[in-house]
């Protein structure tokens, strides 16, 4: 979950063929040496090692975790290329909600009903969202990662990069083994030290999980039981709002104000009401005032959601990236019973093609972040921007349209 999801799809998810959904980049070499190698590694660990005594973990703990830990050249390497999402979101999204993973999330919800009804009874989050999370995570368990969890994170916690993220990281991981959740060698995950069925970082393992079972431990490697709980825990610190929905497809119509329609952008469902958004089955979205967003991950040629706070709050929150985390709550509806999404017949650009358009936007003084191919937040405010200043329709989405003015320049 959260940061790092994007490396750990690309660890622990092989048998799905996620690494055809992502785009790998890297750093420059010049980059790579500034940061420092191996050799000071065993010397800044000596003193994270008095640095963690010092703040309560036991010596026998520190002892245990990371006497003979080794500077990890495959972490570093796995850090530098980063994955990142570049399918577009019905391709990335036919992928993930495979007829296979509704058919093992449906069987999840069918053995663990008992327990997920006493789950959402306790913190107010629905079954089906947690099984989709726990199926885009780790299938379900089935993959969780086999690195060493504090090799890695005490690699990264040397490494020039983010060294003070990963050392409160390191350092709650400590503090998960000191409590007795796991041992060291239980710790096993991607490179960037996620744990568990729903792939918690460990600060959120030590924040947030629970002995759900009761036998004693927070175990969110082996324990079903234990996992869902802790996750539900999280969503609802997180702000889940029960009984409330998280996404819902709609039908939009041919004329709208298309620059309304955008995750950040929330309205009331009468705003939508009032421009003939429908449901699915033909239904008026309610005139009412519970807010909400159109989702449009492929503009508006293509499938149409209302997200709601549940949806914007905590699937946002869990991962950054708008392609993953509207997969997760698409699956999450299907497991809960909706139909399979129109699609649509909305055009797909390539990484290159969108490279281009980035390229062309940050001529036009547009921070778009990294030209990688991807349509991130960045991208899209920018394409709406450009589109209400051509006249297009504003519905944040990349179109041949578009490009053509902004390579025309006008």
């Amino acid at each position: 979950m959260a940061r790092y999801s994007l490396t750990r799809i690309i660890s622990t998810s092989a048998l799905a063929g996620l690494c055809a959904a992502v785009l790998l980049g890297s750093v420059s070499t010049a980059f790579a040496q500034r940061c420092p190698g191996p050799s000071g590694f065993n010397k800044w660990l000596h003193g994270f090692k008095k640095q963690a005594i010092a703040e309560g973990i036991s010596p026998q703990t520190v002892a245990a975790a990371l006497n003979g830990v080794t500077y990890d050249p495959r972490t570093i390497k796995k850090d530098r290329a980063q994955g990142v999402f570049a399918q577009d979101f019905n391709t990335f999204s036919r992928r993930m909600v495979s007829k296979n993973r509704l058919q093992a999330g449906k069987a999840r919800m069918r053995k663990y009903g008992k327990t997920l009804k006493q789950v959402e009874q306790q913190y107010g989050v629905p079954g089906p969202v947690l099984v989709a999370f726990w199926g885009l995570e780790t299938d379900f368990g089935a993959f969780m990662g086999d690195m060493q969890s504090i090799r890695s994170l005490a690699t990264l916690s040397y490494d020039c990069r983010r060294p003070e993220e990963f050392r409160v990281q390191l350092m709650d991981a400590l503090r998960v083994i000191d409590r007795g959740d796991l041992t060291p060698s239980q710790m096993r995950g991607p490179a960037h030290g996620e744990v568990g069925q729903f792939q918690f970082q460990p600060s959120t393992y030590y924040k947030y999980a629970v002995d759900y079972d009761g036998d004693g431990r927070r175990d969110l490697v082996r324990s079903a039981g234990d996992s869902l709980a802790s996750a539900a825990n999280y969503i609802r610190a997180k702000g889940w709002q029960p009984g409330q929905p998280w996404l819902e497809e709609v039908i939009v119509p041919k004329n709208l104000p298309w620059d309304q329609a955008d995750v950040t952008i929330q309205r009331p469902r009468l705003f939508w009401s009032r421009y003939g958004v429908t449901y699915r089955n033909g239904k008026p979205v309610p005139a009412d005032n519970v807010p909400s967003a159109l989702l449009l991950p492929m503009g508006r040629n293509g499938p149409a959601f209302l997200a709601y706070p549940n949806f914007i709050n905590i699937y946002l929150d869990w991962n950054n990236s708008l392609i993953y985390s509207t997969t997760a709550g698409y699956f999450a509806t299907r497991l809960g019973g909706a139909p399979p999404l129109r699609r649509g017949n909305a055009p797909v650009f390539s990484a290159a093609q969108n490279k281009q358009l980035q390229r062309l936007l940050q001529q036009r003084g547009y921070d778009v972040g990294k030209i990688d191919g991807v349509i991130g937040a960045g991208t899209r405010a920018a394409i709406r921007d450009m589109q209400v200043k051509y006249g297009l329709p504003a519905d944040s989405y990349p179109s041949q349209a578009l490009i053509r003015k902004l390579q025309a320049g006008g």
